[in-house]
């Protein structure tokens, strides 16, 4: 008997037993009342791998009279669409076909035009996958023709039945009864990182490897440890996952939660991406600190440059400095609506000559010497005098306005007073 790998030996056969998407496939589930009408229409499935996109294809398959034709983007060409379209309408596809197609985001835009014509007249009932945001990854006019349905990742706690299941069909393979230690399923649930495939993956090879005592196979939470480790990440620096995990992080800095900023931090560590966390932390400090704690930006630099002297592990602890100073630092977003505002009137075209008072002298051309009338500072008490700075066609613009924070408070009635305004 040929091998069978207990990923597709423990596949669901209805949508009863597909693992999590509840909300789309729950008893009032848009997506379950789709598939029990029979009345299939273009879909594309979005979401993590492992996630039962494939699966819920196959059940689709299985109520409709249509052949089904499988092709992966990562390989097929159009010359593999041609094929399938000239079977419609002979003997072997009367009614048109079902093409599944992972991994759609592969196909060009040439090849995903390809299936238009047969989307619309009904004759290819499209079914697509995609690991990536589809309304990046597909085509506008494909994208269009079809209904997306989100397929999320999956908890440790949904993952539980099928890993005994998986469990099961392992002892009845190898003859015996399956003895696993206290924490061994929990922990191939939350290391497969809500994907069913990883997990069943574990379980075969754990079980296999499993040594025997008095006809009991015995799986140990160590041997499970090592057979499941990191498997829980879910990244990919051009998917959704890195942007998604970056984001969260700036806003976590943002929203003044350490706990939920840390998270963030290990995930991409975990991934051995520091640089993307560096990024961020460096941004927050000037776009969401700011004036508040200019400090923050010299700190922040500093654990900065210590993690890239010392390297993974160790740089794990100024990036987790850094990160705490931010979330727990005063906030302030002045600076970064001051610069956004002056950038708007100039790219908006006000800009207007600049005053005399300010300009260079030194560059006036022989003979063209004028007067300037620059008013040193300097000389003048508080080391300030009044002068025009703007452009006249720009004066009395204001793009800085005090944070609310007691450090640009404390400057705002530093200068009221020296500027004598109310």
């Amino acid at each position: 008997m040929a091998y069978r790998p207990l990923a597709d030996e423990i596949r669901p056969q209805s949508l009863d037993e597909v693992v999590g998407q509840s909300h789309i496939l729950g008893k009032d589930g848009l997506l379950r009342r789709i598939v029990e009408g029979g009345n299939i229409p273009n879909l594309i499935f979005y979401g993590p791998s492992g996630t039962g996109k494939t699966t819920v294809a196959n059940i689709i398959a299985q109520r409709t009279n249509r052949p089904l034709h499988r092709l992966n983007a990562t390989t097929a060409s159009i010359s593999d669409i041609k094929d399938i379209m000239a079977d419609i309408g002979t003997l072997l596809a009367p009614e048109g076909v079902l093409l599944y197609l992972d991994e759609i985001q592969y196909f060009n835009k040439k090849q995903q035009q390809s299936l238009l014509e047969f989307m619309e007249d009904g004759r290819i009932t499209l079914i697509a996958s995609t690991t990536e945001n589809p309304f990046f990854a597909v085509f506008g006019a494909v994208l269009s023709r079809a209904t997306v349905f989100e397929f999320k990742q999956i908890t440790a706690q949904e993952v539980l039945p099928a890993i005994d299941r998986g469990i099961a069909i392992m002892g009845e393979r190898l003859g015996g009864q399956v003895v696993c230690e206290d924490g061994v399923r929990e922990h191939i649930a939350s290391a497969c990182g809500g994907d069913v495939r990883k997990a069943m993956n574990a379980i075969e090879l754990l079980l296999n490897a499993a040594r025997r005592e008095q006809g009991k196979i015995l799986v140990t939470l160590d041997d499970a440890q090592t057979a499941a480790q990191k498997s829980a990440m879910r990244y990919d620096r051009e998917g959704d996952a890195h942007f998604d995990i970056a984001s969260a992080l700036m806003k976590s800095l943002r929203g003044s939660d350490p706990d939920a900023a840390l998270h963030y931090l290990a995930r991409l560590l975990e991934a051995g991406d520091m640089i993307t966390a560096i990024r961020r932390i460096l941004c927050s400090a000037s776009e969401d600190i700011g004036m508040a704690y200019p400090m923050a930006v010299p700190i922040v630099k500093a654990c900065v440059d210590n993690a890239l002297q010392l390297g993974l592990p160790e740089a794990r602890l100024p990036l987790a400095e850094a990160v705490i100073l931010l979330a727990t630092a005063p906030k302030s977003n002045s600076a970064c609506m001051a610069i956004d505002r002056a950038m708007a009137d100039v790219r908006s075209g006000k800009v207007g000559d600049i005053p005399r008072e300010l300009q260079n002298v030194h560059a006036d051309s022989a003979g063209m010497e004028r007067e300037q009338g620059y008013k040193y500072p300097h000389s003048y008490p508080h080391h300030w005098v009044e002068q025009q700075y703007l452009p006249y066609d720009l004066a009395g613009a204001a793009y800085y306005q005090y944070g609310d924070n007691k450090t640009e408070q404390a400057a705002k009635r530093y200068w009221d007073e020296i500027k004598k305004k109310p």
